[in-house]
């Protein structure tokens, strides 16, 4: 079966250009990038060229950029690493509750520590109020970490606001970029970001290798010990084909930005349109200006999400219930709940991320079928038989 894939901000195709750029680096040139010999030599310039074409696409120095496995581990070094080195600052953190679990599970951690953290509410589009986050600031506040967008209903956060805020009070401030990185343009300087993390399969890279940025002077430990590499930050062998890998995806999906974006646009609204005109009883979950083009989150009141998922899956139509992180769970979605969604409306939400390679035909044969799966699965819900004869 030829699959049709919606689920880009769980995972993307690798592009054939970063193959292209990654199969001598796993193959002829396979040297260890520590390694003095020259084979080990030429790894190690071509891992340092890729760490300053990143740091150029985001503002950045060169020396401010660290490879990891990928941004939960990037998410990981930054809030552990920076509250370690800053605790006799502080102990106290601030986030949101709408973070991904990368790093929710890792303040949860600090808190067993004696860290103490503050999870900040967010209004029924998933947004921070940026006059809360001013109210919950302490004297022992010695971070702050909001992500760039949310990755189950793609709402974009006042970042350069909040990275104001965060410097005019000299707190440090992170944010995880995972799912605005190869979308939206950053520029680390412009919007005050102190740390930040992205992970290089979200944006048609390879999957396993991710970037830190951490300005220049920001204090922070590691938290995987070993080798001296990434200046004794991050122990473990560089990943070199994924460096160089990571390098050229970032750098493709910057080429022609607003045209894939309003491509790509196109299509979501299209979708959101033809849902709207063909389904009843529908949710759409999420800021419609303030979001990332490829994101499309709804709620379908009387159905199960996994059992929606499952009939997509039979004909060939990859989606998402919410996290990809998560979706082993039948709990509902931390993220719609935060909005202010009742359980038994989470539970039926649809999240489908469109992306470069996606059609108008594949978008129409996922509505065609949806409208179909989302009828058959009503007429077997009691719920749904009840509210049909409330409403006659």
């Amino acid at each position: 079966m030829n699959y049709i894939y919606f689920d880009n901000a769980a995972t993307t195709k690798l592009d054939d250009k970063v193959l292209e750029e990654m199969l001598p680096y796993l193959k002829e040139n396979y040297g260890n990038a520590s390694a003095i010999y020259k084979l080990g030599k030429a790894s190690h310039i071509k891992v340092e060229e890729a760490r300053e074409r990143i740091a150029n696409i985001f503002n950045a120095k060169k020396d401010e950029i660290y490879f990891t496995a990928g941004a939960s581990e990037s998410d990981n070094l930054a809030i552990k690493g920076i509250a370690y080195a800053n605790k006799s600052k502080g102990k106290h953190i601030i986030t949101s509750k709408i973070e991904h679990p990368a790093v929710l599970e890792t303040c949860k951690e600090l808190e067993k520590e004696g860290y103490e953290v503050t999870y900040l509410n967010v209004d029924s589009n998933g947004l921070v109020s940026t006059d809360e986050l001013k109210k919950e600031i302490r004297e022992d506040t010695i971070l702050i970490t909001i992500m760039y967008a949310n990755n189950e209903i793609g709402t974009i956060e006042p970042i350069k606001e909040i990275g104001a805020i965060a410097k005019e009070n000299n707190i440090i401030f992170h944010t995880d970029a995972t799912q605005a990185v190869g979308t939206i343009k950053i520029d680390v300087e412009d919007l005050n970001i102190d740390s930040m993390s992205l992970s290089a399969h979200k944006f048609y890279g390879p999957k396993g290798i991710g970037a830190l940025y951490m300005r220049k002077g920001v204090r922070f430990n590691p938290i995987i010990n070993g080798g001296h590499q990434e200046k004794g930050k991050r122990a473990g062998t560089l990943n070199t084909p994924g460096i160089i890998g990571m390098a050229k995806a970032l750098e493709l999906s910057y080429e022609d930005l607003e045209e894939k974006n309003k491509k790509i646009k196109e299509l979501r609204d299209y979708y959101f349109e033809k849902v709207k005109e063909k389904i009843p009883y529908i949710k759409i979950n999420g800021d419609l200006e303030k979001r990332l083009v490829g994101n499309a989150n709804i709620s379908f009141r009387f159905i199960e999400g996994e059992g929606l998922l499952l009939n997509l899956d039979n004909k060939g139509i990859c989606a998402s219930s919410g996290s990809a992180c998560t979706s082993g769970s039948l709990d509902p979605s931390h993220v719609l709940l935060a909005i202010g969604l009742p359980h038994e409306i989470a539970h039926g939400s649809l999240r489908i991320s469109i992306g470069k390679y996606n059609t108008k035909e594949e978008v129409d044969y996922l509505i065609e079928n949806l409208v179909e799966i989302v009828e058959r699965l009503r007429n077997m819900s009691p719920l749904y038989e009840d509210f049909i004869k409330e409403e006659k």
